[in-house]
Formats: structure tokens, C-alpha cells, sequence
């Protein structure tokens, strides 16, 4: 063979050798990520082409379905419950994609899941049409829908979240302002558009958001709780006496004062101490302060990652963000965050979780929204399984705790009292932005219920205030929202 035939031969092997490996790497290495990729528009029409399991709440309501269409994607998505569902479901979309329980249980829906291939391998030889499976969710239709329509009677951008304390299960898990997910899974593009562009337009409102579980907030006194946990721990008693002074001077500073609500006076009559218990009860800014400073950092965080606080792998299964107490540089820094202030940030969920695991006798449990994992046929292919995630304190603090929390509700003022029903609570109300004494402060409420024997926990956050500016506290404003939320769970408040 000559010179040049040599040359153009080596050429083309060498082309066909690249070509092959070519081949080879995008069917075993990209496959996945071409066929998850949102432009493939022939996996979006497979997806189409089968029935998309249904999501159900845990007392059995259809909150995702399908219908039939005679169009070329053969079934609509559909959510009955709309807006009120929307932060759990969230949307499945021909162009904007899946988010929520629609993204993160995707193949279960869609029929992809392993656990499906024997009923797929079945479907292919007896040519039935092949269908997804089933999620039933942990959440309780009668207590999201309450929780919803508290937030939205009054046009509180907020959350609400509701937890079953012995467990984890998501009993609730509300977001304001929301948005019907309807318009975003219709098979007009022109109508996905313009409900998109809808929800986008408003950077403030942020409907798309989940606000329970991807936004973060100063916890205010509701952060008490937390330090009173650490004392409790640190070997003190309900009894420990703490400042009752109306400001204290922040350590290291001149002239910066942190002072009680309104300047009060925390202790009985003129007494220059109050109780633990007291403190708690009534809220006292200065003893918050001066407890956490006498803590210390080290304390203060071991106490706050108990709870939760700091963990940045949370999945309920969707993502939820880290909560955090900040950096605590210095003795000042320590004083504020002590009352839930300077840089400490919590998710409402993060919260909700703090009070469940008091009530839960000092153990935190994994927030969990799936409770069960259902195959075509609705028969069960896997269910929940309660998972500690740790001891956040002895049970013997958290009864302590508990007893000091029912002196708070009794304290808090706001609708929504039930006769024969004790409440553990705690308010909060949390200063916040460039101007923090000119603007509207979050309001908090976190309690259990019935006190003694908790059957549900609950969180409430409403954002900057409510309908009560910058007179705001979480008693006036989300308190009843709270109370509303626990009324509405089977066996409680008289239902």
C-alpha cells in the first residue's frame, strides 16, 4: 500500500474510532441527562402518553389528577384543591417543568420508579395502558384548608406549618400568597405564559415560592424557647432568677441599649429578678438577653443544632433551607440573638419543628410529607417509617418547658381559646429590615395542643405585620391563625 492510501486509511479509522467512542459516550454516559433534559420533547410526550399517578391527601382528597384530552398529550394535569395545595403538589408543566411532590416523586408518578418495572413489564404484554404510581401525602385536607383561609382572610403573606409531634408527619403546610397550578400544566402555551408571567410579575408577593420550608426569618422570642431549653440543660430550674430590669446595656458598646416590649418592667412589682418561668412566660426581653450572654456561644449553638438549626441536608423529600443562629462574634451579638434577633434565621417548618420536639418529650423527628408510596391499583408499595433525628433535650426540661409554655398562652392574647383545651405556646415578634423600628415586624406563633397529651404542633409566621403595621405582635396577629389550625385537627377542639 502506498504513502497516501496509507495516510487516507489511518484517517478513517482513526474518524470511525472518535465516532464510536462518540456514540458510546452519549448512550452510556449523557443518556440520563439528554432524556431529563426539558427540550426532549420525545420524553415529554412518552410522559404524556401515560396516566400520571394521582396525589392524595391522607384523609383520602384528591389533590393532583389526570383527565383524558383528545389533543396530542394525551392527559392534563389537574389539582382540585388548587391554590391551597399548590406549596405540596406544586405545578406540572409542558414549559415551566415540575416543581414540589410533582418534581421530587417524579418517577413514582411518572412509572419510571424501579419498583414499577414488574407492573410495566405487564402492562408491555398484556397491553394495557401503562400508568405512574401513587404518592398519599401526610397532610390532613380539613387542617391545610383552615390553615389557607386563615392566611388569605386577612391577606397575610406568610406560612403555616403543622406537625404530628410522636412522628414528623406534615399535617399541614400553607404558603401566602399561592397560586392555582392549573393555568401552568394546560396544554395551551399561551395560557402556561400568561399565568407564568402572572406569578412572576409581583417580586415581592413571590407566590411560587414555599415560604414554609425556602424562606428564612428573624425568629423573634419565639427563639426563647431555644434558650430556655439550653438552661434547662445547663442545670438550672424553672426557678433561676434573671434580670428584670426594663434595658440592659448591650456588653461592649456605649450607648446601645436592648429593652424589654414597650420598656415594661419583667419582674413582680418593683423586684429587680424574675423567674425563668416568668421571664418565658411574659416574654422579657432583658432576661432573654442576659441568660443567653451568660450561656455563652459554645452552648447556645450545641442547643440550637439540637433542635435542628444549622442542618443543611433537610428533605422532606423537597429541599428546605438551613436555618441559622449566625456567626455570634462577640458578647453583643450573643445578647441579641438571645432574644432572637441580629442574624438568627429560621424556616416557619424549622420552628414548627423546635415546638414538636419539646412536645415530643425532648426527641426531634424528621419532618416527613409522604406517608405512603402507592402502586397503580392503589395497592401499597411502601409507607412512611418515623425517623429520630435526635434528642434535643431530656424529657424531664422539655416537661419543664412545656409547663412554662402553657403560662405563656395563658398570657397571649387573640382569638381562637377553646374551652377544655390547654395550649403550649410561645409568641414572637421580630424586628427586621434597614429601619427596624419603622417597620412592620414579623409576627410569630408556635404552640402544641392538648399540652399534656400533644397530638399536633404548629408554626404560623406572618410577614411584616399582618394588618396591624407596625403594632403588630405575634399574639394580635397570628395567634388565632394558630389556634384556628390546631381546632381543625380530628379530636381536638371539639371537633
Amino acid at each position: 500500500m502506498n504513502t497516501p492510501l496509507r495516510r487516507v486509511g489511518l484517517t478513517m479509522l482513526v474518524m470511525l474510532v472518535l465516532l464510536l467512542a462518540n456514540i458510546t459516550y452519549i448512550q452510556m454516559v449523557k443518556a440520563d441527562d439528554y432524556r431529563a433534559d426539558a427540550r426532549n420533547q420525545r420524553v415529554l410526550f412518552d410522559e404524556y402518553s401515560r396516566e400520571r399517578g394521582k396525589i392524595i391527601s391522607s384523609d383520602n382528597k384528591l389533590v393532583a389528577m389526570v383527565t383524558p384530552t383528545n389533543d396530542r398529550l394525551r392527559f392534563l394535569r389537574q389539582y382540585p384543591l388548587g391554590a391551597a395545595f399548590a406549596p405540596i403538589t406544586g405545578y406540572y408543566s409542558v414549559r415551566y417543568g415540575a416543581t414540589a411532590l410533582e418534581r421530587s416523586e417524579k418517577e413514582i408518578l411518572d412509572g419510571s420508579d424501579d419498583r414499577l418495572f414488574v407492573r410495566r413489564l405487564s402492562d408491555l404484554i398484556t397491553g394495557r395502558d401503562p400508568r405512574g404510581g401513587n404518592i398519599q401525602t401526610t397532610v390532613d385536607s380539613r387542617i391545610q384548608q383552615v390553615a389557607y383561609d386563615g392566611m388569605t382572610a386577612s391577606g397575610y403573606t406568610g406560612a403555616v406549618v403543622a406537625l404530628r409531634p410522636q412522628t414528623g408527619e406534615i399535617l399541614a403546610m400553607v404558603s401566602t400568597p399561592s397560586y392555582d397550578p392549573n393555568p401552568l400544566s394546560s396544554h395551551s402555551g399561551d395560557e402556561q405564559e400568561k399565568a407564568w408571567n402572572n406569578y412572576i410579575a409581583d417580586k415581592q408577593a413571590k407566590p411560587l415560592v414555599n415560604r414554609a420550608i425556602r424562606e428564612t426569618y428573624q425568629p423573634g422570642s419565639t427563639f426563647k424557647l431555644v434558650i430556655a431549653a439550653a438552661a434547662l440543660e445547663d442545670g438550672m430550674t424553672k426557678d433561676e432568677q434573671l434580670t428584670a430590669a426594663n434595658e440592659v446595656q448591650l456588653p461592649g458598646t456605649r450607648d446601645a441599649d436592648l429593652e424589654n416590649f414597650a420598656g415594661g418592667h419583667c419582674g413582680p412589682g418593683d423586684s429587680p429578678t424574675a423567674s425563668l418561668e416568668l421571664a418565658l412566660s411574659i416574654s422579657c426581653n432583658t432576661a432573654f438577653a442576659e441568660l443567653a450572654g451568660k450561656l455563652g456561644a459554645d452552648k447556645l449553638r450545641e442547643q440550637a443544632a439540637k433542635f435542628g438549626i444549622g442542618q443543611t441536608d433537610l428533605q422532606i423529600p423537597m429541599g428546605v433551607a438551613a436555618s441559622s443562629i449566625g456567626p455570634l462574634p462577640d458578647q453583643a451579638a450573643i445578647y441579641q440573638t438571645g432574644i432572637g434577633q441580629r442574624d438568627a434565621r429560621v424556616t416557619p417548618l424549622q420552628d414548627a419543628m423546635i415546638a414538636a420536639a419539646i412536645a415530643n418529650g425532648g426527641v426531634l423527628m424528621r419532618p416527613q410529607l409522604v406517608q405512603k408510596v402507592l402502586a397503580p391499583d392503589l395497592s401499597e408499595m411502601s409507607k412512611f417509617d418515623a425517623d429520630e433525628l435526635g434528642r434535643a433535650m431530656s424529657t424531664s426540661n422539655a416537661n419543664a418547658l412545656r409547663d412554662m409554655m402553657k403560662k405563656s398562652e395563658d398570657n397571649t392574647r387573640g382569638n381562637g381559646k377553646v374551652n377544655g383545651l390547654s395550649i403550649a405556646s410561645k409568641t414572637g415578634t421580630a424586628e427586621h429590615g434597614f429601619d427596624p423600628k419603622n417597620t412592620p415586624p414579623h409576627a410569630w406563633y408556635v404552640a402544641f395542643a392538648p399540652a399534656d397529651n400533644p397530638q399536633i404542633a404548629v408554626a404560623v409566621l406572618v410577614e411584616n405585620g399582618g394588618n396591624r403595621g407596625l403594632a403588630a405582635t405575634g399574639a394580635t396577629v397570628a395567634a388565632s391563625i394558630g389556634r384556628a389550625t390546631i381546632n381543625a385537627m380530628p379530636g381536638i377542639g371539639g371537633r
